[in-house]
């Protein structure tokens, strides 16, 4: 078995249906499984996807428990070579799935590739190639916008969206790692329930000297946003896991920057959420 596709489920059927598809469709010449693990929707209908693709295994968890957890569960089911990571919001749109697992076996010291993802206006989703939150370029990706430089920011506007280039972070949505590194360094951190996961897992893979690739060669489509509600608890998820990122790896070991991402982590948040309400009112 070469790919294991792992697939986490919260009330969103019918991008799921969309998804496994296109997985149908577009996964051919490879030796694979897909592993869908629902994390106890409240919309059952996602049942019925078990009679539609009985090809593919589901698992039902009696409760959320967050993304890394139901990730790693699954992964304990895979029986793959390489694990891939993908959001059930995405879609398959061409059979580069062999060039892909061909190049990956080409790397040395592959740790993660991610792809060259898109909305559906089509237009370029940044965080496809990214770098390790810093204090620099966290204070751009809280406070500014340069998405139209060429600098090495936080989203590597330095490489281009249809280049193949290393880079440091690449995104959930699309995450492939061979199914022994996942393992040899305790696969998704648990702490995370959702969102920051998928950066902590690059800087784990980059700090045991793995590389990390984006391959811009290769595109899908991601339908971003529409399996999240964007309220107050999503907010307080969200840069919930960018505190525990912080904590993690600046609070003992980079006081100075930990005091600046704390400091901006919180105002951003603030700023977030009396904005919210005020849409609200």
């Amino acid at each position: 078995m070469n790919l294991s596709i792992i697939i986490v489920n919260y009330n969103v059927t019918e991008l799921l249906r969309k998804c496994l598809s296109s997985i149908d469709c577009f996964v051919q010449n490879v030796n694979y499984e897909v592993i869908i693990i629902d994390n106890n929707s409240s919309d059952a209908s996602w049942q019925d996807l078990i009679t539609e693709f009985p090809k593919f295994k589901f698992i039902a968890s009696e409760t959320n428990e967050g993304f890394a957890i139901a990730n790693n569960k699954a992964v304990k089911e895979a029986v793959g070579n390489y694990i891939l990571l993908l959001n059930p919001d995405t879609e398959f749109e061409d059979y580069d799935m062999t060039e892909i697992i061909d190049f990956a076996n080409s790397r040395e010291n592959f740790g993660c590739l991610g792809v060259h993802l898109h909305d559906a206006e089509g237009n370029f989703l940044p965080e496809s190639k990214r770098s390790v939150p810093d204090m620099f370029n966290s204070f751009e990706k809280l406070f500014t916008s340069f998405k139209k430089n060429t600098s090495k920011s936080y989203y590597r506007n330095d490489i281009g969206e249809y280049e193949v280039a290393e880079v440091d972070v690449v995104t959930g949505a699309f995450l492939l790692i061979k199914k022994s590194t996942y393992e040899e360094i305790g696969g998704l951190d648990e702490k995370y329930f959702m969102y920051g996961e998928d950066i902590d897992l690059c800087f784990t893979l980059l700090r045991k000297n793995y590389k990390n690739w984006y391959y811009g060669k290769s595109s899908i489509l991601h339908h971003k946003g529409e399996s999240t509600v964007k309220d107050l608890k999503y907010l307080e998820r969200f840069y919930g896991a960018m505190q525990i990122f912080v904590d993690k790896y600046y609070k003992k070991q980079k006081p100075i920057q930990y005091g600046f991402l704390y400091a901006g982590l919180k105002l951003r948040h603030t700023l977030e959420k009396n904005k919210r309400k005020r849409d609200s009112n």
